[in-house]
C-alpha cells in the first residue's frame, strides 16, 4: 500500500458499505457479483428504515384500510362488510411483515452472498478507512481497497418550536410501530408519509386532523392533493390548508396535547404527529476526516460518486445524496453505484457493462412515485409546472377516469383523475399523473414510456385490456390525437 494507505491494524477488503437497508446491500450485492469483497457496517437492523419503520410497515397497516373501503365501493360486497377492523389483527399482519423487528433472516441474506456483517457504528477514519464502535464500546479498524458507500439513510425533522420536547410528537417511527390507537390525532405535514398516515390512523378508527402550510402532495399535480383531501373528508378526517402549529403543551405525560397554532386558535390532541420533512444521517460517520462537512447532503455524479473527494473512492448513495428520497430509486443508485466501482476496480471503462453505461439517469426524469392514499395517487417524470419551467414546449391532455369502463367496474362511482405531459417537439410523455382506486399498478406502464422517451405514435399500438381501469391510456392518446389534429 502507499505511505497515504497504511492498514497495519485494519481488516481489508474491497468495499465497506455503512448501512445496511436496501440501498447499502444492493450495493454490496452488486460489488459482490463483481467478485469484490465486501464489508457491510449497520448501526440498527439489517434491512434499516424502509423494512422496519417506514414502507413496508405502513403498506401492511395501509392495506386492510384500503381492501375494505375498496369492498364499500362496490354493491353486493359492501353489504358483506360489517363492523369495524380488527385493529389487532391490523397490527399482527404488520409484525409478521416487520418478522417482529428481528433482522436475523436479512442477516442471514448478508453472509449469503459471501459479504461480511459488521454491527456497530461505523465512521470515516480518513481516505478509505472506517472505524466501526459495537454496543460494548469494543472497535473494528477496517481499511478499502477501492471504495466505501455511504448508503446511511435519513431521519425525521422536528420544528424548532416552544413544548416540542414535552409533547413527545410522533415521528414516522411512532405512526407505524405504534400498536395503540389514539382518539385523536393531528398529524402536522401534507407530504407522502403525512397523508398515508393521516389515511392509516383514520381507517384504523382515530379522529385525524390534518396540518398543511400548503395544498398536501405538492410536489405532484395541484388535482392529486384536491382529491386526496377529498378523500380523506369523506373519510371523516379533517384537513387544514394554511395553518402551523407555533407552540404545544403537555404538562401531564399521559395528558393531552394542546397545539397552538398561527391563527391564534387551539387544537387538543391525544397525539401529534409530525411529518415535517427529512435530514441526513451524515452528522455522526466521521465525514470531517475527509474534508466534509458533518450532517450535510452528499452531492454525487450519475454513478453516485462523490466528487468532493479526491481519489474515485466514496460513494452516496439513496437517501443522502437527496436525489429522490424513495428506497426504489436508492435501490436502483445501488444497482448502478455497485457496478460502477466493480468496473473502476478492473479498470474497465463504465460502458462495458451488459445492461449499459452506469448513469442513474432516471434519478433526473423518470421517478415514480406512488402515496397508498384513498385514492391512492402516483406520478412519474415533469409535471406541468415543471416541464414550463424547463423551457419544454408542452401539451397537456386530462380526463377523469370514468372515460374508462374498466374504472366504472371497479368501483361504483370511481373517482380519479388522469393526466399526461406531452413534449410536442418530440412527441414524447414528459410526465404522467394518476389519482385513483388501484392506480398504483398502473404506474410501472408510465414509468416504462417516460424512461424509454417512447414516441406516442409507438406508444398508441400497446393495446389496453378491455375492461380494465389502464383503459385510460387508450383515452389519453385519443384525446392528445384530437386536439392536435
Amino acid at each position: 500500500m502507499t505511505e497515504e494507505f497504511r492498514t497495519e491494524g485494519h481488516d481489508v477488503y474491497d468495499v465497506i458499505v455503512l448501512g445496511a437497508g436496501p440501498v447499502g446491500q444492493n450495493v454490496a450485492d452488486h460489488a459482490r457479483a463483481a467478485g469484490l469483497s465486501v464489508a457491510v457496517v449497520e448501526r440498527e437492523l439489517v434491512g434499516g428504515e424502509c423494512s422496519y419503520w417506514a414502507c413496508v410497515p405502513s403498506k401492511a397497516l395501509l392495506r386492510p384500510v384500503i381492501a375494505v373501503a375498496d369492498a364499500r365501493r362496490v354493491d353486493g360486497a359492501r353489504q358483506a362488510v360489517t363492523g369495524s377492523l380488527d385493529t389487532g389483527r391490523v397490527f399482527a399482519r404488520r409484525d409478521h411483515y416487520v418478522t417482529d423487528w428481528d433482522d436475523s433472516g436479512q442477516a442471514r441474506w448478508v453472509k449469503s452472498i459471501g459479504a461480511d456483517l459488521f454491527r456497530g457504528h461505523g465512521r470515516l477514519d480518513g481516505p478509505r478507512k472506517v472505524t466501526v464502535t459495537t454496543a460494548d464500546g469494543a472497535r473494528r479498524r477496517l481499511a478499502a481497497r477501492h471504495a466505501v458507500a455511504i448508503a446511511t439513510g435519513s431521519r425525521p425533522v422536528l420544528p424548532a418550536i416552544e413544548g416540542i420536547e414535552e409533547a413527545r410528537p410522533w415521528t414516522n417511527r411512532h405512526g407505524t410501530d405504534s400498536s395503540t390507537v389514539p382518539g385523536r390525532l393531528v398529524v402536522v405535514g401534507g407530504g407522502g408519509v403525512g397523508v398515508e398516515m393521516a389515511t392509516l390512523w383514520q381507517g384504523l378508527g382515530s379522529q385525524v386532523t390534518v396540518l398543511a402550510r400548503r395544498a398536501l402532495l405538492p410536489r405532484l399535480e395541484p388535482f392529486a392533493g384536491e382529491l386526496v383531501a377529498r378523500g380523506l373528508t369523506d373519510a371523516g378526517a379533517r384537513v387544514r390548508i394554511g395553518v402551523q402549529v407555533t407552540a404545544l403543551r403537555r404538562p401531564d405525560p399521559a395528558g393531552p396535547v394542546t397545539c397552538t397554532l398561527d391563527d391564534g386558535s387551539e387544537l387538543e390532541t391525544d397525539e401529534i404527529m409530525f411529518a415535517t420533512g427529512r435530514a441526513p444521517l451524515t452528522d455522526d460517520i466521521g465525514l470531517d476526516t475527509v474534508g466534509l462537512t458533518p450532517g450535510s447532503w452528499l452531492a454525487a455524479d450519475t454513478t453516485c460518486l462523490v466528487r468532493e473527494v479526491d481519489g474515485e473512492w466514496l460513494y452516496a448513495l439513496g437517501d443522502v445524496n437527496h436525489r429522490a428520497l424513495l428506497t426504489h430509486q436508492g435501490k436502483y443508485q445501488g444497482r448502478t453505484a455497485g457496478d460502477a466501482i466493480g468496473a473502476r476496480a478492473a479498470g474497465r471503462p463504465l460502458d462495458d457493462a451488459p445492461w449499459g453505461d452506469h448513469a442513474t439517469t432516471a434519478d433526473q426524469h423518470a421517478v415514480p412515485q406512488v402515496f397508498f392514499t384513498d385514492p391512492e395517487a402516483g406520478a412519474v417524470g415533469l409535471s406541468a409546472a415543471q416541464a414550463e419551467e424547463a423551457g419544454l414546449h408542452v401539451k397537456v391532455v386530462d380526463l377523469d377516469f370514468t372515460a374508462a369502463q374498466g374504472a366504472n367496474l371497479y368501483a361504483d362511482g370511481y373517482r380519479g383523475h388522469a393526466r399526461m405531459v406531452v413534449d410536442t417537439d418530440r412527441e414524447i410523455l414528459l410526465g404522467v399523473t394518476f389519482v385513483g382506486h388501484g392506480i398504483s399498478e398502473l404506474l410501472h406502464s408510465a414509468t416504462v414510456a417516460v424512461a424509454g422517451e417512447i414516441p406516442l405514435k409507438r406508444l398508441r399500438h400497446a393495446v389496453a385490456c378491455f375492461p380494465t381501469v389502464s383503459e385510460i391510456w387508450t383515452y389519453l392518446l385519443a384525446a392528445y390525437r384530437r386536439d392536435s389534429d
